[in-house]
């Protein structure tokens, strides 16, 4: 694979460029099969995990970016588990007693409460870049995630590490909606624009309720972050219950999009018709790239995970997709995939990734990162990759995470202590107070 090293003068101050942050994986990563409708998660429900290594692995996936010549950026692990929250469920005791007894007494209790979901930052929040919206700052809200307990307890830990990752005055970072309305964040919004910096079409994908699995999607919740952000022009799109149905929990399972196209499966949309056309209305020069289910089943997208991949903009204009190895290794995908970048649009090049520890749980490429349009002087620098901050903290995880974690380790005390040791091990190497 070809990875030019980062430019530093298209960097330069004042300029708008698509920042990837991605969710650091915390040392707590189990599976615990938490979330409903979430496939790859039911399947591995159980398994062994291995911590040290999904952090690895997203660590080579944030560096591979940064080398095609993107800003990268990263977001902390939460603190977990999360004591205040087994405490407000009625453990007491020092923190290490709440631990052991919510563990003991309600193993599934103790899940969610241990759980690494805050990995996938597509959930973190929605962002509406300063050209959208009518104030002219960087929107931000914080995601409530209240259709699953192990992340609807995120937000509060969210709100207050985006408050401090996007302190300065070009952004403005809200709080999460009122749990009645469930908002998943990101993975369920797309942008189309001619460039990053120029102004765009944000599209919110909301899921009707009915189907064999819970829609995590409010139509609601979004129009109220588009009206909160000041978003001077949107689109309130219905995923298609066949593919919620499917294990498409969120949007970003079956569709991406990035600059001017919108890449997608046939079946992603309620009504896939009426979107190109008001796609094509709103933003004429807009290029929607569909996936026939005569090609890729819907089935092997979900599978694979086509679509929950990262779409980027390269510095050279074009377009390339960075995938999971699974996609490669999945016959109809790869067919695709290869006559996709060998004709004549606007995907350029396929590149594979190694994220096996997040799939397994249920999140890919897509599903590790927030994308942020933002002048990078304006963000917190601690919060930005450089080679040698990747160093240092590939380091920090081979020292402190956990090698794995199983079923039968889930009551182990001396584990969850190291867990906390190993992200204040983190907290001070970063510089960060949360």
């Amino acid at each position: 694979m070809n990875t030019p090293t980062p430019n530093p003068s298209r960097q330069r101050e004042g300029s708008l460029f698509e920042i990837n942050f991605d969710g650091l994986i915390g040392p707590s990563h189990n599976y615990a099969a938490l979330s409903l409708g979430n496939l790859a998660s039911a399947k591995h429900g159980g398994a062994t995990s291995r911590p040290r290594a999904a952090a690895l692995q997203g660590l080579a996936k944030m560096r591979f970016v940064r080398g095609l010549g993107l800003p990268q950026g990263f977001l902390l692990p939460l603190d977990r588990p999360d004591v205040g929250f087994l405490r407000g469920m009625g453990f007491a005791g020092t923190d290490e007693q709440v631990i052991a007894r919510a563990a003991a007494a309600d193993p599934r209790l103790f899940a969610t409460a241990a759980s690494a979901s805050s990995m996938w930052t597509a959930n973190a929040a929605t962002v509406s870049p300063a050209p959208d919206t009518a104030d002219g700052r960087c929107h931000i809200s914080a995601a409530n995630l209240s259709r699953m307990a192990h992340r609807s307890i995120e937000h509060p830990q969210t709100h207050a590490q985006l408050a401090i990752a996007f302190a300065d005055p070009a952004f403005a970072v809200h709080p999460a909606l009122p749990a009645a309305f469930g908002d998943e964040g990101a993975a369920n919004f797309m942008r189309l624009a001619s460039s990053h910096d120029a102004p765009g079409l944000e599209i919110f994908v909301y899921g009707e309720e009915g189907g064999r699995f819970p829609a995590r999607q409010n139509r609601r919740a979004s129009e109220a972050i588009a009206r909160r952000h000041g978003v001077k022009q949107a689109l309130f799109v219905a995923q298609s219950q066949v593919a919620i149905d499917a294990g498409a929990f969120h949007n970003d399972v079956v569709a991406v999009a990035n600059g001017n196209v919108l890449f997608a499966h046939e079946q992603a949309f309620a009504d896939a018709a009426a979107l190109k056309a008001d796609v094509a209305r709103l933003m004429p020069d807009a290029v929607y790239v569909e996936v026939p289910a005569s090609a890729v089943s819907l089935e092997d997208a979900i599978r694979s995970y086509l679509f929950n991949s990262q779409l980027l903009t390269l510095p050279d204009g074009s377009m390339a997709l960075v995938l999971p190895k699974e996609a490669e290794e999945t016959a109809s995908v790869k067919a695709y995939l290869d006559a996709l970048v060998a004709g004549n649009g606007p995907i350029h090049a396929a590149h594979f990734v190694d994220v096996r520890e997040s799939m397994q749980n249920g999140g890919g490429p897509a599903c590790l990162r927030l994308r942020v349009v933002a002048d990078p002087a304006r963000v917190d620098a601690r919060f930005l990759l450089d080679e040698a901050k990747a160093d240092r903290l590939e380091r920090l995880v081979a020292r402190w995470w956990p090698e794995a974690i199983g079923p039968g380790d889930m009551t182990n005390a001396d584990l969850w202590r190291d867990v906390k040791a190993a992200r204040a091990a983190l907290l001070d190497e970063v510089g960060v107070n949360l």
